[in-house]
C-alpha cells in the first residue's frame, strides 16, 4: 500500500491542490479569494495533464536529418507526445487572460459598490430593485 502510494503522490499533490481550489471557489464570499482558488484549481489541472503526458524513457521526438538519410533510425526507440504539453502552454495563456478579465471586474465591480463581498452586492442589489419597485 504504501508503495504505490509511493508511485502516485504526484496524483494525491494534485487532488489536494484541487480540492483546495474548489473549496476557496464555494466557501468563500470574497470576490478575490474566489479568483485564487480559482487559479489553483486551474493549476491543478494544468499539472494532471502534464503527469499523464509524461513519458518515462522516451525521448522529445526531434529527428536527426543524418539518422534518417543512414537508416540508423532506432524503430524501437520511445518517443514522448509533445501534444499534452503544447495544450497546457495554451490552457496557461487562456487561464491567465481569464484571471487578468476577473480581476479587472472585480475592481469595477469594487468602484460600483464599495465592497467585494458576495452577500452585500447581493444586498444592495436587493436594496435596489425594492427602491424601483420591481
Amino acid at each position: 500500500m504504501l508503495e504505490m502510494l509511493s508511485e502516485r503522490f504526484v496524483y494525491v499533490v494534485i487532488i489536494v491542490l484541487m480540492m483546495t481550489g474548489l473549496y476557496a471557489l464555494i466557501a468563500t464570499g470574497n470576490l478575490v479569494k474566489r479568483m485564487v482558488g480559482l487559479t489553483i484549481f486551474q493549476t491543478s489541472v494544468f499539472l494532471l495533464y502534464i503527469t499523464m503526458g509524461k513519458v518515462f524513457g522516451g525521448v522529445p521526438p526531434i529527428l536527426d536529418y543524418k539518422d534518417l538519410s543512414n537508416g540508423t533510425l532506432d524503430p524501437n526507440q520511445l518517443y514522448s507526445n509533445p501534444l499534452p504539453h503544447v495544450l497546457i502552454l495554451t490552457a496557461i495563456v487562456v487561464g491567465v487572460a481569464t484571471l487578468a478579465m476577473g480581476l479587472a471586474l472585480v475592481v469595477r465591480i469594487r468602484e460600483a459598490y464599495g465592497t467585494i463581498e458576495d452577500d452585500a452586492i447581493s444586498e444592495a442589489d436587493y436594496s435596489l430593485e425594492l427602491e424601483k419597485g420591481v
